[in-house]
């Protein structure tokens, strides 16, 4: 079937014989016999699951020429299982935006550029620091469905304990306030810390876009040892395990609860600030209700103010594979999720951002508490994400081990970065 059978009647009446062709021959996918099944194979589960099939249902009742099927599959290795055979078990999937530079070089993604101009969507509607993630070689290979953005978030009750009136705005702000909000007690054991990683990765590439720092060049090639970088993950050893002791921050990290659970230490007043993303909203409501909480801007450095606004930008994209069954009619489920209405509708049930420069005013979003400033965030010329490259994987893996050396004062940030670099330089081209 072609993707203008939606739109004119006398191609719908031969894709309808063909199908009916294919039927008699044993070849139809099974269910209504009128309608092409599409298998959408999600790797959300649970309550975000239940949400993502509503949607699916709504879908099907919109129309009476495809069906589409939702299978909960959070499982990145059969994804690429059944996109490296001849035909795939699925039409539509999804994934995260760092991995798409990855999967179009291995020749598994298929372009959507075509569908993109023959229906004229506008991807100038969607958030630059997300689309720059959805390209490999001058080609589009996947759609952001949602976003998800960095900021500063605090205590309030331990801000007021602390006699702190609100949020820093520079970084040097910022360090005054990690002393004064970090707490130990008689014989050093610490008990309060003023700033915690929420998770390494993240917070730390975060640290260094806020200082000025790229990890990628407009190339797409890595840039570990930028001197902004440097300088984010040299605030984090200064501040905290050179300050406190790199035992000491262990020890006490070491008895955190879960991230998703009320034993979250941010939760339970263990920790006074992190860096973390916008499904905390949903997060704080579910576990902490009572909990007194403020995001802000991440601060910057007070010697550049042209960082105002800084934030990193994740994505979540949805993608047809090269070996899909029936990619037009994947396309045409895609566009639908897409859409304003099912795309707030999506968001919203994740708590996370929509993914369209056009929704970040959508009143909707109000039912969600302080998602403005993460909202806001996205309207920044300073929004960015790391670069989707076939060497993302590796990149990531390296730095995750040069993070945990650097954290634990196994080396500096300058020469953890430094070695990265090194090992940069022999990533395939």
């Amino acid at each position: 079937m072609r993707r203008e059978s939606f739109r004119r009647a006398t191609a719908a009446a031969v894709a309808g014989v063909l199908a009916a062709a294919l039927g008699a021959c044993g070849g139809s996918d099974g269910g209504d016999d009128d309608k092409v099944e599409v298998v959408f194979s999600y790797l959300w589960a649970g309550a975000e699951a239940e949400a993502l099939e509503e949607i699916i249902a709504d879908f099907n009742a919109s129309q009476d020429e495809i069906e589409v099927r939702g299978v909960s599959n959070p499982d990145f290795q059969k994804q690429l299982t059944s996109m490296s055979g001849a035909q795939g078990s699925f039409d539509i999937s999804d994934h995260f935006g760092n991995g798409v530079g990855a999967w179009a070089s291995k020749g598994i993604l298929a372009p959507l550029d075509d569908f993109i101009e023959a229906d004229g969507l506008d991807t100038d509607d969607f958030v630059p620091a997300a689309m720059s993630q959805m390209m490999y070689e001058g080609q589009t290979y996947s759609m952001p469905i949602a976003l998800h953005a960095q900021l500063l978030m605090y205590n309030k009750k331990l801000y007021a304990e602390a006699g702190i009136d609100g949020p820093p705005e520079t970084t040097e702000e910022w360090a005054e306030q990690i002393a004064k909000l970090t707490k130990r007690d008689a014989d050093g054991t610490i008990t309060q810390l003023g700033y915690a990683n929420a998770e390494i990765n993240t917070s730390f590439t975060t640290l260094g876009v806020m200082f000025g720092g790229a990890w990628d060049d407009q190339s797409g090639r890595p840039t570990p040892a930028d001197p902004g970088n440097v300088a984010g993950l040299k605030f984090y050893t200064e501040n905290i395990p050179g300050t406190y002791g790199v035992a000491e921050v262990r020890d006490f990290t070491s008895g955190f609860g879960e991230y998703a659970s009320a034993q979250n230490p941010f939760y339970v007043d263990k920790v006074a600030t992190i860096i973390d993303g916008e499904w905390q909203s949903v997060f704080i409501d579910q576990y902490a209700p009572n909990l007194d909480w403020g995001v802000a801007p991440l601060p910057y450095p007070a010697a550049q103010p042209e960082l105002a606004g800084t934030t990193q930008v994740t994505t979540s994209t949805l993608f047809i594979p090269r070996n899909a069954k029936h990619p037009e009619e994947a396309w045409e489920f895609m566009k639908y999720l897409l859409s304003e209405d099912a795309m707030v509708r999506f968001t919203l049930a994740l708590g996370n951002l929509p993914a369209r420069i056009s929704l970040l005013d959508d009143p909707r979003y109000d039912t969600l508490p302080q998602f403005s400033t993460w909202l806001d965030a996205l309207r920044s010329p300073n929004a960015q994400s790391l670069a989707s490259t076939p060497w993302s994987a590796e990149y990531t893996s390296d730095l995750g081990q040069a993070f945990d050396d650097i954290a634990q004062q196994r080396t500096s940030p300058a020469e953890g970065l430094a070695d990265v670099a090194d090992k940069a330089s022999s990533y395939a081209p």
